[in-house]
């Protein structure tokens, strides 16, 4: 073994367990040794309360794979609580030389990157890795952040498209996009902005904070802005104050698409995204085959294989609206 593979070694391992390991490298650089337990960061940018509909996803996922909180795996949960501590956290995660980072999203796969080249990185969700500079390619990461792509970009213009075939002359939509600008609003923005203009409809871009004041501040300017309807982008914080979003949009009586089916499970009208759920599990399965010593850069990224498009009749009939019937047959689900 080479002096940099060695001295790489030790930074993930405590020096009680590094001569059992060198001994069982012919077989697995990271085979478990009885008693270990590995220390795995979560990175999230919002509330675990929020969010824990998918964390639980991810957590039952790794416990039919044999990790058990406690047993063999120590979590550090870090939660950015909707405000600017993605890079502290993730520097902090870094500095307790944790195993593994798992990173819910753009923002936190961005500042675990930026905290650490050598701890693996598993994301849920990301909407473009190889736009974001996240990865070289989905079939060859080439570092060390693996995972999932949730094909947001994409996706948004898919529900722009959704959003015209449900209400009658849509002219104008109101995009939340959240307060932060960079990269990550550039690569999404791009192509929603591009498919808005093909498909003739003025995209409202509205900025907001992840909180009631400025979700109810935002929904004032898109009421301002004379809207029909709403979209949001893809982000944590959004879903974590989904219930809220759904509440004001039913005020205002604005038709809304969201990403993700909890949404409408809250009383929203509809929803269009990849199943997040699924992807929560497979990065489950991606933190144990790097555990048992598969490397990230060998582990393609991951695209969507499960899609929803769900729909609330009892919210559109609260905004006096209806849903074309070749809109209602391409549903998975209809909720009457």
């Amino acid at each position: 073994m080479r002096s940099k593979e060695r001295k790489l070694i030790r930074s993930f391992f405590p020096p009680f367990a590094l001569c059992a390991l060198l001994f069982a490298e012919c077989t697995s650089a990271h085979a478990q040794q009885p008693g270990q337990i590995f220390r795995i960061g979560l990175l999230d940018p919002s509330t675990a309360s929020g969010n824990a509909v998918l964390l639980k996803a991810f957590q039952q996922e790794l416990s039919k794979l044999g990790w058990i909180e406690g047993k063999n795996i120590a979590m550090e949960y870090r939660f950015g609580e909707n405000k600017d501590r993605l890079p502290a956290l993730a520097a902090e995660l870094a500095l307790l030389k944790v195993d593994l980072i798992v990173a819910t999203g753009d923002g936190p796969t961005l500042a675990a990157k930026g905290a650490t080249s050598t701890i693996p990185i598993v994301m849920t969700t990301a909407s473009d890795p190889v736009a974001l500079g996240l990865v070289a390619s989905l079939a060859r990461p080439g570092g060390n952040i693996t995972g999932n792509s949730s094909l947001e970009t994409e996706l948004n213009s898919k529900r722009l498209e959704i959003l015209k075939d449900t209400v009658p002359k849509l002219t104008r939509v109101g995009l939340l996009r959240g307060s932060a600008a960079g990269i990550i609003t550039d690569v999404r923005g791009k192509e929603v902005r591009a498919a808005a203009v093909a498909l003739k409809l003025k995209l409202e871009e509205i900025e907001n904070q992840f909180d009631a004041k400025g979700l109810e501040i935002a929904f004032q300017i898109a009421k301002q802005k004379q809207v029909n309807a709403i979209m949001t982008f893809a982000t944590r914080g959004f879903f974590a104050e989904r219930k809220r979003i759904v509440e004001l949009a039913g005020k205002n009586r604005l038709p809304a698409i969201y990403f993700q089916k909890e949404f409408v499970d809250e009383g929203g009208l509809m929803s269009y995204g990849a199943d997040r759920t699924d992807l929560y599990r497979r990065a489950a399965v991606y933190v144990d085959k790097i555990l048992k010593g598969a490397k990230p850069a060998d582990l393609p990224v991951q695209q969507p294989t499960k899609f929803e498009f769900v729909i609330n009749l009892k919210a559109a009939k609260q905004i006096d609206l209806t849903i074309p019937v070749r809109v209602l047959e391409r549903a998975n689900q209809v909720i009457k």
